[in-house]
């Protein structure tokens, strides 16, 4: 299998996603690309900032990383997760596509005006038609990630 890397260092993918059905999918399209990157699923917005801060018996996920978000989630959605991690200064420039089956104009708006890469709607019946994978090998190779960790805040 091929490994998605910039300058080296490997690309970890977090997948918030809380259908276990669309993650699978998710990660069998990856892996039918022969894509190797590491994949964390965590099930809701909480569970997906503990692993971002390094939290509550979670190790840190490594730098460059790419969020998948999906929306509608229980206990803090993904909308919640956004501007969260928006207002976090080790956090706000992390890259996330939305992953989601609302087609609600107002969760479109709200997702651009928090900075998401992209918005992707779920309505095709695979990832692997969806082309996710495909989309994400081109975005990997074709975009600069800052490797280290923003400054803390004075």
């Amino acid at each position: 299998m091929s490994e998605l890397t910039e300058l080296n260092r490997t690309i970890h993918v977090l997948l918030v996603e809380d259908d276990e059905i669309d993650a699978e999918q998710i990660v069998r399209s990856f892996e039918e690309m022969r894509l190797s990157n590491p994949v964390t699923i965590v099930t809701n917005g909480i569970e997906a900032l503990q692993i971002l801060r390094g939290e509550a018996g979670y190790p840190r996920l490594p730098r460059p990383y790419v969020i998948l978000l999906d929306i509608n989630m229980p206990k803090m959605n993904g909308l919640e997760f956004l501007r969260t991690i928006r207002t976090d200064a080790e956090l706000k420039q992390s890259v996330v596509f939305i992953l989601t089956t609302s087609d609600n104009d107002s969760d479109m708006r709200a997702a651009y005006n928090d900075h998401v890469a992209g918005y992707f709607l779920k309505k095709q019946t695979t990832y692997a038609i969806f082309g996710l994978p495909t989309m994400m090998k081109n975005y990997w190779h074709l975009v600069e990630f800052p490797l280290k960790r923003p400054p803390a805040p004075s």
